[in-house]
């Protein structure tokens, strides 16, 4: 069984590749759509939320986790690899290599960045980038992006001023790497906005075939099952279906709600939405 990780809706994306790459493998999905989004968080808040989602996964029986936010993945993947990878007990696969690995491959020497302030603020793809040929990185934080994909409004005039608006800042690209779940929903605007010939690169498909090459070369990690595929989710399991299943393109299952409890996810009946004041008891 696979889990797969993200900070909210965004991963679903990338889990439409991977059940398309690998239709016979089981997935676990969790969502931290509760605690969404992870772009402006602070490193000890994320590697805080990444621990204790890694963990419900590896609770569930996933042997294998794929990180699919990319600001996890630049933040957080090392921390992730050494706290539960080390031993062989687990292994913790990210994004932003094979992402790295593939812009590199399709670009002619500039590449474009675009991501969550966070992820830019890292600086982990410029380093992952620069391990792997001599090109030309400009990175650009895009924050309003995700929100719009969200709210469904990547059809609207607003999603192409504001996507117009960011690639201006890019100049003289020849492949825009979208570095966060939620961008290719925007190609259009970004094929629209872009010089012709920029190529606009969704790093989701290679992220797939290479996780489908690690298997076949690690055979014991994870065997073949039915297709099975579970989500989770820290938020309300209600409303994550809608989006939920825009962003991964079928029909979601049942969604479990799963929320913090003495710093670990643990499986509640329903999301708890308090009205009115809280007081929390002494403790």
């Amino acid at each position: 069984m696979i889990g797969v990780y993200d900070s909210g809706f965004g991963g679903l994306s990338v889990l439409r590749h991977l059940r398309a790459a690998l239709p016979r493998r089981d997935f676990v999905y969790l969502g931290d759509s509760g605690r969404a989004p992870y772009g402006g968080r602070d490193t000890d808040t994320l590697l805080t939320f990444a621990e204790q989602c890694v963990e419900r996964l590896l609770e569930e029986g996933c042997r294998v986790v794929v990180v699919a936010c990319n600001t996890v993945s630049c933040v957080a993947l090392r921390h992730l690899q050494h706290r539960y990878a080390t031993g062989g007990g687990a292994r913790v696969l990210g994004v932003t290599i094979p992402a790295a690995e593939i812009a590199t491959r399709v670009s002619e020497g500039h590449i474009g960045l675009l991501a969550t302030a966070r992820t830019v603020a890292s600086g982990t793809y410029p380093i992952e980038l620069a391990k792997l040929g001599r090109h030309r990185v400009s990175a650009r934080a895009a924050p309003l992006l995700a929100p719009l994909v969200e709210e469904g409004w990547e059809d609207t005039e607003i999603a192409r001023l504001a996507v117009a608006r960011y690639l201006a800042d890019l100049p003289g690209i020849d492949t825009l790497l979208l570095a966060c779940t939620h961008y290719p929903f925007l190609r259009t605007a970004f094929e629209a906005a872009l010089p012709p010939g920029v190529r606009v690169l969704d790093p989701a498909p290679y992220v797939a075939e290479r996780l489908a090459d690690w298997l076949a070369r690690h055979p014991g990690w994870d065997e073949e099952g039915e297709g099975v595929l579970r989500v989770l989710c820290t938020g309300d399991p209600a409303a994550f279906r809608g989006p939920g299943e825009r962003f991964l393109g079928a029909a979601l299952p049942s969604v479990q709600h799963v929320a913090e409890e003495a710093g670990r996810l643990a499986h509640r009946d329903r999301p708890v939405v308090p009205v009115g004041q809280v007081v929390r008891p002494r403790g």
